[in-house]
């Protein structure tokens, strides 16, 4: 057991090292696993959204020399770029971005700096304007450095590499920089902690509701630093509230009135898809929609009443016979079921009856056209439903009876951007999977389940398959 001295000198001495050498610890011990994807990611538009002290700075600081420096491990460098370091305010760059980028690049790797205020020779005092970096292709590359108090009109005119944000920008500024790298094919990465509530960052990254396969983000908490002293954990959880833990400790978007659906865990109830029996197939549901989404999604469910969400189809601004052209697509694809006369059966809102004076035929009759019979006799009752979907997703006993395939993008979505509204009613806004959800839950009939139910041979197997596919999404 070591003295108290001989602990004290052991810090000392490792923080000597990592001060001699920070860029190289980083890359040797220092990282934790969620940072290294972070690294290791090739998309075009990469955020971390963590919690205080969970590392994520230390992601965009290392980044940005990686790439200035032209040595990242592992995405193709070049020559000569040029970046943008964004924070909310200079002074806030000056001790956050601006200081954690002077701690790791290394001074000989430095050709100048250029100062708004302060002096270059103790540059961490004072405020950065940019930092001229040698590239290992023997050319200089430019880190400059941005506050969103300066207004967008600032960072217009630049052809740009990179951007790191520090922080969420507002939406304006982080537009004109997406401009600023068209004509160099650039990238974007940012490291933040969601203390804003739902903003555009909520919508466009978390949610990624326009579906752009260049948008990717990963989640840090405290307990991914295995760096962060325990005691210290301890102290903070015990003295923040449970608003600010979801932010500050779990790096958590939240909104003062809630999620309808928090029973909702991506980590349990989505799984990568498996090859279904086909005697499980049980039900299509549809909500449908024509300047709105149509959301059609595919039921299996096992021998033990859990239900596997299992297939998708969702878009806007289309016609019913394009959607059924879809829906069959899609069951010829699954080789699904149909009836007697060959159509393909499926539940449908009971709007989908009325007739408009801009058509003579409902929406259920155009479907019936187009080889699918729709069933209109579904309970639409919203709050039956809602206690419906959340008893699947969290039952009083055993397992989830609630899984989704992680290909059904939209009700994934859905599910994290359900909010409650005024008197005690969900927002109407973005539902329509989560709806045609309702309709097939209470469309089944009430499990009752045992309070201690032995558990089959297949049972167990089954448990350990889902257990194998929730592993495999973490890691992906």
């Amino acid at each position: 057991m070591k003295s108290t001295v001989e602990r004290i000198l052991d810090i000392e001495r490792e923080q000597k090292r990592r001060r001699q050498q920070p860029l190289t610890n980083y890359n040797k011990d220092k990282v934790h696993p969620k940072q290294m994807m972070f690294h290791k990611c090739q998309a075009g538009n990469r955020w971390v959204f963590g919690g205080n002290r969970s590392g994520k700075t230390e992601c965009g600081a290392v980044e940005t020399v990686w790439l200035s420096r032209g040595i990242h491990p592992y995405r193709p460098n070049r020559p000569d770029t040029v970046c943008f370091v964004v924070s909310l305010s200079s002074q806030v760059s000056r001790e956050v971005a601006q200081q954690k980028i002077l701690y790791y690049l290394d001074k000989q790797y430095i050709a100048d700096i250029v100062m708004v205020s302060g002096r270059r020779d103790s540059a961490e005092y004072g405020i950065v304007d940019y930092i001229l970096v040698k590239n290992v292709y023997g050319g200089l590359s430019k880190i400059f450095f941005k506050s969103c108090e300066a207004g967008r009109e600032k960072f217009q005119g630049v052809s740009l590499d990179f951007v790191w944000f520090d922080e969420e920008p507002p939406l304006d500024i982080y537009s004109e920089c997406k401009m600023r790298l068209l004509d160099r094919k650039g990238f974007i990465y940012g490291t933040m902690t969601p203390l804003k509530g739902l903003t555009w960052v909520y919508e466009q990254i978390f949610l990624n509701a326009q579906q752009d396969d260049e948008v990717w983000h990963i989640t840090m908490e405290w307990a991914d630093n295995p760096y962060l002293p325990q005691d210290e954990v301890q102290h903070y959880t015990q003295t923040m509230s449970t608003e600010e833990l979801k932010s500050r400790r779990y790096g958590e978007f939240y909104s003062q009135s809630g999620l309808v659906y928090s029973e909702f865990d991506s980590t349990v109830h989505v799984i990568q898809p498996f090859e279904v029996p086909h005697e499980w197939y049980d039900n299509i549901s549809i909500d449908p929609g024509l300047n709105n989404p149509l959301s059609c999604h595919w039921y299996a469910v096992d021998s033990d009443g859990v239900v596997y969400v299992i297939a998708e189809h969702y878009e806007a601004k289309q016609s019913v016979s394009y959607h059924a052209r879809k829906i069959e697509h899609m069951c010829n694809q699954l080789g699904w079921h149909r009836d007697s006369s060959g159509r393909i059966s499926a539940l449908i809102d009971s709007a989908s009856n009325q007739r408009t004076l801009a058509s003579s035929k409902s929406v259920a009759e155009l479907f019936y056209e187009q080889n699918i019979a729709v069933n209109t006799r579904v309970n639409k009752d919203l709050f039956s439903g809602i206690n419906r979907v959340k008893a699947y997703l969290k039952p009083e006993v055993g397992q989830p009876r609630l899984y989704i395939f992680s290909c059904c993008v939209n009700l994934i979505r859905e599910f994290k951007s359900y909010w409650w509204g005024n008197e005690d009613r969900p927002k109407k806004v973005d539902d329509h999977a989560l709806d045609e959800l309702r309709y097939y839950l209470s469309s089944r009939p009430e499990a009752h389940v045992p309070l201690n139910p032995p558990k089959s041979v297949i049972t167990l197997d089954k448990e350990n398959l889902l257990r194998k596919h929730r592993r495999v999404h973490k890691q992906s």
